[in-house]
């Protein structure tokens, strides 16, 4: 089969398609022929060598992924072959044309996601779901702010927000990125490269500030947050890409309190917990992938730039 090799870490030319070996089954995983596949920024931070747990060299990158259940093992028994999944980890890499899973890594795909949709499933909504109700315990009624809401995990935390009764505010850069993010629920939309939208954001909320903050670039904007964080309120940082000089002193006058996480920290009951809601969204219609660009898995190295340079609008995507 044919998949992309990291064999050094560095740059988006390090992504090489290859030939390799098709995986061979155990008895406990399941054989996926990937429909799509789910390209993240943490695949360009552990390929780039930045973050703080790397694979051994060389590798597949990829967790997420949709297709077709292609082999199972003899103590598999929740799926079969044909059955249409998504998976949420594998251990062979999912920019591929197969990748090989654990049984408890895969989960039923609705006949209403397509594979595409279904390839960005997992991390994107995971990591909302874990940011908003399992760190910031963000409740009906509240108000949340999402920067960067016109990314993967953005749109995701903006359907989750509005399907538990949470006021949405979200942030993007472009007047395409706000016109998104008011289609898919949010109550307003900011520009956040304008200088003084945490000002109007305040304003908006009559001075109260926001609940909940979901951060997806902290070493930008942590410290300028609290200008619109209510008393008591949460931030979640969900992503970063360097450092900054933070005053303590914003948490004490605020009483604030600030979560950092990942979502390979989860525990098992997480882990259910977030699929459970997962699938349930996803059948009834509140949760609905946006899929911004495919490219071929040949092109996965322009994937990786497009998923940090560009002003994302929904999921980028691989079709092998």
């Amino acid at each position: 089969m044919k998949a992309i090799v990291i064999r050094e870490f560095g740059s988006p030319e390090v992504l090489k398609l290859e030939e390799v070996d098709l995986p061979s089954t155990g008895t406990s995983q399941v054989l996926v022929k990937v429909g799509a596949v789910g390209v993240n920024p943490v695949d360009t931070y552990l390929r780039s060598g930045v973050y703080p747990k790397l694979p051994p060299l060389p590798y597949t990158p990829g967790k997420d992924s949709a297709g077709v259940v292609e082999a199972v093992g003899s103590d598999v028994r929740d799926v079969k072959p044909g059955d249409r999944v998504y998976t949420s980890g594998s251990l062979t890499g999912t920019y591929a044309e197969y990748t090989l899973c654990e049984e408890r890594d895969v989960a039923p795909l609705p006949d209403n996601v397509t594979f595409e949709q279904g390839a960005g499933i997992w991390t994107p909504y995971a990591t909302a779901f874990r940011a908003m109700f399992q760190k910031a315990k963000a409740g009906p009624g509240e108000s949340v702010l999402i920067h960067g809401a016109s990314g993967g995990v953005g749109l995701a935390a903006i359907q989750w927000a509005k399907n538990a009764g949470l006021n949405a505010i979200g942030t993007a850069s472009s007047a395409e990125g706000k016109q998104l993010i008011l289609d898919n629920g949010t109550d307003a939309a900011f520009d956040h490269s304008e200088e003084g939208h945490l000002d109007a954001i305040l304003e908006h909320t009559g001075g109260k500030g926001v609940d909940v903050i979901i951060e997806m670039l902290a070493n930008v904007n942590l410290e300028r947050d609290f200008k619109a964080l209510a008393m008591f309120g949460r931030i979640v940082i969900v992503g970063s890409r360097g450092s900054l000089e933070f005053s303590p002193r914003l948490t004490m006058g605020k009483d604030a309190s600030i979560f950092g996480m990942s979502l390979f920290n989860y525990s098992e009951s997480d882990r259910l917990e977030i699929r459970d809601a997962v699938f349930s969204g996803l059948s009834d219609g509140s949760l609905n992938p946006i899929v911004n660009r495919s490219f071929p898995l040949s092109e996965a190295p322009a994937a990786h730039v497009a998923v940090i340079e560009t002003k994302a609008a929904g999921k980028i995507v691989l079709v092998p």
